[in-house]
This record gives structure tokens, sequence and C-alpha cells, in this order.
């Protein structure tokens, strides 16, 4: 205490000596015996108070041993390596802020490269790159050569394509109400009886660039492999050149120039060269998906089935984007499925893709949800207008409604055949012998005929166009005629009365029957003995069980036999909720071939709006411009969600694959938001 009193006696002076004193002459003359120390873990920094900067001495030592082993470091055996979670994360943190600044395209550019999309549909099948603009439009078949007595030349010959005279008359009858709503004649009138005023119209073609195409004679397929590889790319008939058309014709006498020692028939045959191959020819024409369900039935087993998916899929792999076997399991798959598939066919299809393609990982989603990121949207009703099957889907901020499905059993393909019928009532189409359903190649001149000159106007809507008839063993035919009544096929969406779908039989009961799923219900339907495998009774009559089930998540899904307006209105209406009703019909979004139809949007609207219950507040309703093809949109959505983190968290690993994927994204909205066109 003494001490302590003294010093603060004493320093009474130093204090007012601080007060004017500099900080460096303070250090130099009080700092000469003060030392300094700041270690480190690194580096000790050490030095006198009054030096103006320290020592910085590596903080570590290095002593003699006579430890054997010796180690040249004391910390030698710490673990030093980087975790897989670490790494993660590591890796998703510099995503996010990568994906802040990227542009989709070059993001798809960048990681789309071993990124396969697979949409197949009933007709045909798109199918790439996800870094590819477009992607291969393929048609969904093959032809397998057979030695069957009697030769079908189509698997499903058997279907019942006949018209019944109930269904006549209703076609008759939808024929005058669309040709009443149109302005043109009705079915059986004469030109003097016409009520309406004559407004005709000529249509040249939907496609200006198309012109010369149309009119190209389709060639038959050589059916016959040569046994010298170098003549296989030049003595084929049936390939194209750089601009797709075919550069020259060879008729029946042409195809037996080389003797029979030289060239025997393929196996198979895939793609728009099955549907091109002469009914005398030793093949049957098979296609796998019908009406947007594996075709498979009494005639066509699921073994056949899934046989012939591989072969198609396997030959577009090697032989259009070149991914060889050894190759496949560097690439992963992004499968685009429509909504009418339902789980077993799903696993079926995906076993294919990762059992016997051999890709490394795969993820499933639904065409509707695709196309909605296609465009780049969150909320929408999805309009899916395809070759056999229409389908529409509500999607809200990114999540489809399962209850708003409604599947329609009718796409292009009827309306192909629809221009056929109304071409030979009016008594305009050549006396020549034209099936779609057993001649393949009639169909493929039906649907450019279609594509090229049907629209929605009013008005008698006519052009003249030339026809061709295929018969076999002889040269094509070439005529020109004038068709007529062009508007009226596609208005057979808003009233399919017009359009009388074909019959096709149904699976057996053991489809309906999964065995490896020991948790899924095994329904038991009544059967009378009195009908067959695939028939069960009905309120009146009988009906295929393919097109009455009970409502079950495993099962077929069931089909309404309403129009495309109603439909939409029916689905948009079941979400309960005014606000998002008025949402989706001001965010309606046609997808599939037939949406290139000319004066289809306008008429969409116009028939949406009118369906809609007069007690319903809306009174607005918009159908969206697709951004894309709206034949690839749910393709290219496919490729945005195989980049997108919140798919590939549930990618599914073949048992092949060591190496875990790392995540690209986790924030999905954020990169929805700023990825999106």
């Amino acid at each position: 205490m003494k001490l302590t009193n003294s010093i603060l006696h004493s320093s009474c002076p130093a204090m007012d000596y601080l007060k004017t004193v500099v900080p460096s002459q303070l250090l130099a003359e009080r700092g000469s015996h003060l030392v300094v120390i700041n270690p480190g873990s690194a580096n000790i920094r050490i030095g006198l108070a009054q030096q103006d900067t320290p020592l910085n001495v590596p903080h570590c030592i290095a002593r003699r041993t006579t430890q054997v082993p010796k180690r040249s470091v004391q910390d030698q055996l710490l673990n030093s390596q980087v975790t897989t979670p670490q790494h993660m994360e590591r890796e998703r943190a510099y995503d996010i802020d990568y994906l802040k600044t990227v542009v989709p395209s070059q993001l798809l550019a960048e990681r789309g490269s071993h990124l396969v999309v697979i949409n197949p549909g009933s007709a045909n099948i798109r199918i790439g790159l996800a870094q590819q603009d477009t992607p291969l439009n393929v048609p969904h078949c093959i032809a397998r050569r057979t030695t069957q007595v009697p030769k079908r030349s189509v698997q499903d010959q058997l279907l019942n394509s006949q018209v019944t005279t109930p269904q006549h008359m209703e076609r008759e009858r939808a024929y005058d109400i669309i040709a009443s709503l149109l302005k043109i004649r009705f079915l059986d009138e004469e030109v003097a009886n016409v009520q309406f005023p004559q407004k005709m119209g000529r249509v040249d073609a939907f496609q200006p660039q198309g012109n010369n195409k149309k009119e190209t004679v389709i060639p038959w397929t050589d059916v016959f492999e040569i046994s010298n590889p170098s003549s296989l790319k030049t003595g084929n008939s049936s390939t194209k050149d750089e601009s797709g058309d075919f550069p020259f014709q060879k008729d029946g006498n042409d195809r037996g120039e080389h003797s029979s020692s030289q060239r025997k028939h393929r196996e198979y045959i895939c793609g728009e060269e099955a549907l091109r191959i002469a009914p005398s020819e030793p093949y049957c024409l098979r296609r796998p998906i019908r009406r947007g369900h594996l075709n498979i039935s009494q005639h066509y087993s699921m073994q056949q089935v899934l046989e012939d998916l591989h072969a198609i899929w396997d030959w577009i792999l090697i032989e259009k984007l070149h991914i060889p076997h050894s190759e496949r399991n560097k690439y992963s798959a992004i499968l685009v499925v429509p909504e009418t598939f339902d789980n077993r066919e799903i696993k079926e299809v995906l076993s294919i893709v990762l059992r016997d393609l051999c890709f490394s990982t795969a993820v499933v989603h639904q065409e509707g949800l695709a196309a909605v990121f296609g465009n780049g949207l969150s909320t929408a009703c999805v309009v899916n207008i395809g070759a056999q099957v229409t389908s529409v889907i509500c999607i809200e901020d990114g999540v489809t409604l399962p209850t708003t499905q409604i599947t329609l059993c009718f796409g292009g393909e009827d309306l192909s055949r629809c221009l056929l019928w109304t071409q030979r009532h009016h008594q305009t189409w050549p006396p020549i012998r034209t099936d779609a359903l057993t001649k393949p190649i009639d169909y493929l001149m039906l649907n450019r005929l279609k594509e090229s000159f049907c629209q929605i106007t009013e008005g008698e809507v006519e052009a003249v166009a030339t026809v061709h008839s295929y018969e076999d063993g002889v040269p094509p035919g070439s005529h020109k005629t004038r068709l007529t009544a062009l508007n009226v096929p596609p208005m057979g969406l808003f009233y399919p009365m017009l359009l009388v779908p074909d019959v096709y039989p149904p699976p057996p009961r053991s489809w309906f029957n999964d065995y490896e799923d020991m948790l899924d219900e095994t329904w038991d339907f009544p059967r009378r003995t009195d009908m067959s495998d695939g028939n069960f009774p009905g309120s009146s009559g009988y009906f295929p069980m393919w097109e009455n089930y009970p409502i079950f998540q495993t099962k077929p899904k069931k089909e309404d036999n309403i129009g495309l307006a109603d439909a939409i209105t029916k689905s948009i209406l079941s979400t309960g909720r005014i606000d998002l009703q008025r949402r989706l019909f001001c965010s309606m979004q046609l997808i599939g071939g037939v949406a290139l139809t000319a004066g289809l949007v306008p008429a969409v609207e116009e028939r949406v709006l009118h369906a809609i219950p007069s007690h319903e507040a809306i009174d607005t309703v918009e159908v969206l411009q697709s951004r894309t093809n709206p034949t690839f949109v749910a393709w290219k959505g496919g490729a945005i969600l195989g980049i997108l983190d919140f798919t590939l968290q549930r990618l599914l690993f073949s048992p092949s694959a060591i190496h875990v994927l790392h995540k690209f994204i986790t924030e999905s909205e954020e990169c929805l938001h700023n990825c999106c066109w």
C-alpha cells in the first residue's frame, strides 16, 4: 500500500508530461526494456516496444530425432482430406454464385453434354442431348422381319376401325353443327341451297417452305442390307439429302437389281423407314405405344412391347446420337413421360433405360410439368394435343395438380383420318385405295396434307393438292385434286363425335397385377362366363376393360368423351379457387404437333369462353404464345429440369453407378426466375 501510494504520488508529474509528449518520443524513451510478444499458429511477432516493426519468425522448430520410422513432420498423421459433404457444400456454394450470372443457353451447353432427354409418344419419340436446341423427332415404330402366314403388314391390323350406324349418324350431325359455325355448306347440301353467302378461301400451304416437299412422292424403303459396308451409304434408296427431301425414287423393279447372294433382308427397321415398307415385303409394323399407353394386347405381349422399345431407343442412340454401349455409363437420362402413363408403365420404361440401355442415372418427369418449364412459366393450364391422345392438366407454382388431369382419346391422327372421310364424302378424293391403318405410307401422305392445308377459319376453305397412290408392284401414281372443307377436321377437337377413334384390344388381365409390388392392391373385377377375357359388364351391354376401370393410381387413367373446350373448362374449374381459376384461364398453353394448326389459338379462346358457366365470375381467357416449337416444348423443359437441383436430388442410380453426382443448384425457385427464358 505504501508502494502504491508512492507510485500514485510520484506519477502526478508524469501525467502532466504525457499530455504533451508525442507517442514516438514516448516509445523511444521508455520502450528500450519492454518486449512485446504476439504468438500465432504459423508465425510469431516479437520485438522491443521502441522498434518500429517486430520480427516475424515462423512459429516452428525442428528437433533431432532417432525415432524409427522417422516422421518429417510431427502432424503428418493428421487427416487433411476433404470429406464428401465438405466437397459437395463447396461445389454447392460455387454453383449458387455461378447461376446468378449465367444465361440459360450457356448453362445447357456446359452441363447438358452428357444428359440425354427422352420424350416418348404414341406416334413419335423426341430424343436428344440437353445441350441441343431441338431434339430428333423420330416415328416411334419398328418393322420386324416375319415369316408368319398369313402375314400382317401391321401388328394392329385387327383393330376395329369400322364405323357403326350410330357413330355415322353422330358424325354427320357433328359435321352439320361445325358447318353452321363455320358458315359453310352442310354435309349433304347442294350449292344452290346454301343458307350462308359463299366465302371462299384458298390455301397454298401452312409452311411456305414445304410446298415442294408435300408434292414429293414418298419412296418405298429398301429393306435389303448390302454385304459391302461402303455401298450401304450410297445404295440405300431411302436415304435423304441434307435438305431433308428424298433425292430419287426406286420402283419395285429397281429393288431387285442386286442378286440375293449379295443382299439379305434387314432383321428390323426403325423410324420413318419402317412406315415406308411395301406391303409385299416380309415385315410387320409395330407401335409399342398406342393411345398414350403401352400397346399390350393378346396379340402383342408385354415382352414384345418392351423389346421393341429397347430396339428403337438403342437404334436412335447409336445411329443418330452416336452414343455406343461402351460410353453409355457416362450419360444420364431424363424421361419425360405422358400423363397417361400409369405407375406400372413408368416402372417398365425406367427399367429399360437403366438395365437395358445402361444409362448411369435416370429421372422421370411428366410432360405437363416439363412443358411449363420449357416456356419459362410457373402456373399454367397445359393442353397437350398429341398424335393419338389429348391431355389437360393444371400446374400451380411448379407443382402439378393431379385432380385436374383429363385425358381425351383423340389426336392428330384422328384429324388425318377425318380429312380422308370428308374428301371421300364430298367426292373430291381420287378413286384410289387409301388405307391409313393397313398402309402406313398412306398415313404419312395424309399427315402431310393435314399439316399443309388444314386450318380453322370461317368460310369455304379449298386447296389444289397432289395425292399419291401407293400400290404394291407398280410405281406410285400422282393425282391432282381440289380438296374442300379443309377447316372441318380441326374442329373435331371441339366436337369429338366427328372423330371415330379406332377400338383397340385391351391388355390381358395379368397386366393389371404387378407381382413385383407386394403392396399394390389387386382388383377383383366381376366376370361372367359368356364374356371374353378383355370385357366386363357395364350399365348397357359390354365394353372393353381398357376404357372402363376403377379409379386407382396404378390403373389406366380414365378417358373423357368430351370436346377440347369442355375439357379445359372442366379441368380449370376443378381447382375450386377463383383466384387460381382466373390465373389458369389466362395462362393456357397449347403444346404438341396439332398446336401448330393455323387458327387453333383463337378458336380455343372463343370456345373456352363460351364453355365457362354463366354463374362463374370469369370473363377473360388467353392462350399464351409458346416461346419455342410446341412440338418440342416438353422436351426442352425436360432439358431444363435435368439441370435444376430439385430434379437431380431424385436421381435413380443403376447398380453399376459408383460415383455420386454433385448437386448443381439448391435454390430451385431462384434458379427458375433467373434461368428460364
